[in-house]
């Protein structure tokens, strides 16, 4: 068993990574949905965003506006430090009882991956076994999210420089994964890391001098 903190980018392909290792077998928790989850309507996360922010930030249905919130924090580095001062903590803390569950539980999975963009300057990376990153080259990292999001190439770019550079995060990480390439390049590389940690991790596996 062990605790995969997967992370990179926006645009470097975290989630073609984590579909991949959740069809071999991995048990697979993405913080970005769990930080949806802790700013619904009704949430501590959510009210003390009013309370810092202003009812101006909530949508017609009283929900967050993502979209309002970022044009908001990605402008501002103090506004972004504000914002993930509130949802850091709570994702933490979701996050921290998944892992406790899991390794309470020791269910037939061999690896928890945890999806997370934030993962090192949120300080999660402490909370998990190895650290993944996934890399990119610039540009098609700009053309992956100028085509999710329909922003403009100078914001998708101003998005791209208020995070820690991809040099940065592979300073941390335990094991690169290069989606540069073609999908099927980028799955070998996963296929290949899954067998070593599978391998790696079974109770059964004989060394190699024993075979």
């Amino acid at each position: 068993m062990v605790i995969v903190g997967l992370t990179g980018n926006i645009g470097s392909g975290k989630s073609t990574v984590s579909r991949r290792l959740a069809r071999l077998g991995a048990q697979v928790i993405d913080a970005d949905l769990v930080a949806r989850d802790v700013v619904a309507p009704g949430t501590q996360g959510l009210a003390r965003i009013i309370s810092e922010f202003g009812a101006e930030v909530l949508n017609e249905k009283g929900e967050l506006d993502r979209a309002g919130m970022a044009s908001i924090v990605f402008k501002n580095a103090e506004s972004r430090a504000r914002l993930e001062s509130i949802i850091h903590p709570e994702v933490i803390r979701v996050v921290d009882t998944c892992i406790s569950e899991y390794r309470k539980n020791r269910t037939s999975s061999p690896a928890l991956v945890i999806e997370a963009p934030l993962l090192i300057e949120s300080g999660m990376d402490s909370m998990v076994d190895e650290i993944w990153v996934v890399t990119t080259d610039p540009e098609s990292q700009v053309k992956r999210v100028m085509a999710r999001s329909g922003l403009s190439r100078e914001d998708v770019l101003k998005r791209i420089k208020a995070q820690m550079s991809q040099e940065e995060k592979c300073r941390y990480a335990h094991r690169i994964i290069d989606n540069s390439g073609p999908l099927e390049n980028t799955h070998r590389q996963v296929d290949s890391i899954w067998n070593q940690i599978t391998r790696k991790n079974d109770p059964d596996t004989k060394p190699e001098y024993m075979e």
